[in-house]
């Protein structure tokens, strides 16, 4: 009886090792993935891939509505937790060396670590806005003023982008015209980030509006898919930016978040993305904590449904989530999303950009 119960153990481990094996190769094929003829590297990967689909059942069992986050296979079901984090690489080492340099931030970026992680289950609701005029739903997508999600690659540059994306966003508020701007020129001459290795979104705002400092179209600062020097052009027609709102908290008050949208234009804001590996679509509501470790833009929100959410833009390509999206509850400060939001505004912006 002892052999065959072993017996038995034995053809089900085997069977269910085929069947992630099976998964496993399928997925090599769907995502293009290069090391099939590679043992050693196939061996890591397929670990990884197990330990994903582990996650992805332990996620999916936490949905309550049809509207809840659903997770599955993505392009980076295959990477470990470190490799998946380096996507993100906000450095917030970085403040602390800000700091010692006399760069003082604003003093109001005051969440402790109690607050951070108090549990909150407070939603807002449409009817809960001070301002009347705000409507339940809203997105600057639909007034032709985001453009099409980017994909950051290797680049772990996610503050360059998110902040070139919502200088996008003001300048075509302004102008009634989309241009690209260039977060290679923020990954190269922005000398107190690490480039793609890391960077901070609060401490480049404040270099930017301190330093009267110019962004330049992608079309001047070509992109690339790694830091290079600092080739900036003074000569080339920019957007100057100034920002009265960097990195505020608006934890417990997240209604001033939607208006702000609204009224003023899509925001920035630091998240934790560490659960975002196999997010396929849906609204997040649990299992994202507040080590903010992000930089995304938020164009919008929908207060209609039975859980308000925020849109918001990430940068993994459009084939990331909801076409290249990702919908986080609105109350509780889900994902550290209120803790370090920053709204851009524009200099005088040179007539070369209305015509």
């Amino acid at each position: 009886m002892f052999f065959l119960r072993l017996l038995i153990d034995f053809l089900i481990i085997k069977h269910s090792t085929d069947l992630i094996q099976i998964k496993f190769e399928s997925f090599i094929n769907e995502f293009r993935k290069p090391y099939l003829n590679d043992p050693i590297e196939y061996l890591r990967r397929i670990r990884n891939f197990e330990k994903s689909l582990m996650r992805i059942q332990y996620l999916n069992s936490f949905r309550l509505h049809n509207e809840s986050a659903y997770f599955g296979l993505t392009k980076y079901s295959d990477l470990s937790p470190e490799e998946f984090r380096q996507l993100s690489n906000l450095n917030f080492l970085l403040i602390i060396k800000i700091f010692m340099a006399n760069l003082v931030l604003k003093n109001n970026r005051k969440s402790s670590t109690n607050k951070r992680f108090k549990k909150r289950r407070h939603i807002i609701s449409g009817t809960e806005l001070e301002n009347a005029n705000i409507p339940p739903k809203f997105d600057w997508r639909d007034k032709n003023k985001v453009n099409p999600v980017r994909n950051q690659g290797k680049c772990g540059a996610c503050w360059a982008f998110s902040i070139a994306a919502t200088v996008e966003s003001m300048v075509a508020i302004k102008t009634e015209k989309l241009y690209s701007f260039s977060a290679q020129q923020l990954i190269d001459c922005v000398d107190q980030n690490r480039g793609c290795q890391g960077g901070d979104t609060c401490s480049t705002l404040e270099w930017i509006t301190k330093n009267n400092i110019t962004i330049e179209t992608s079309d001047d600062y070509p992109e690339r898919d790694y830091a290079d020097e600092c080739h900036s052009n003074a000569k080339k027609p920019g957007i100057g930016v100034r920002s009265d709102l960097i990195c505020e908290d608006f934890i417990e008050n997240e209604s001033k978040m939607i208006e702000l949208i609204y009224n003023h234009g899509p925001l920035i804001a630091a998240v934790d993305a560490s659960t975002w590996q196999n997010y396929l679509g849906g609204i997040v509501q649990y299992h994202c904590f507040s080590d903010r470790n992000h930089a995304v833009q938020i164009t919008g929100y929908d207060l209609t449904g039975p859980i308000p959410f925020y849109k918001v833009r990430n940068t993994w390509d459009i084939n990331f989530g909801i076409d290249g999206y990702i919908h986080i509850a609105i109350g509780n400060n889900l994902c550290g999303i209120a803790e370090e939001v920053s709204a851009l505004n524009t200099q005088d912006i040179p007539s070369s950009f209305y015509n």
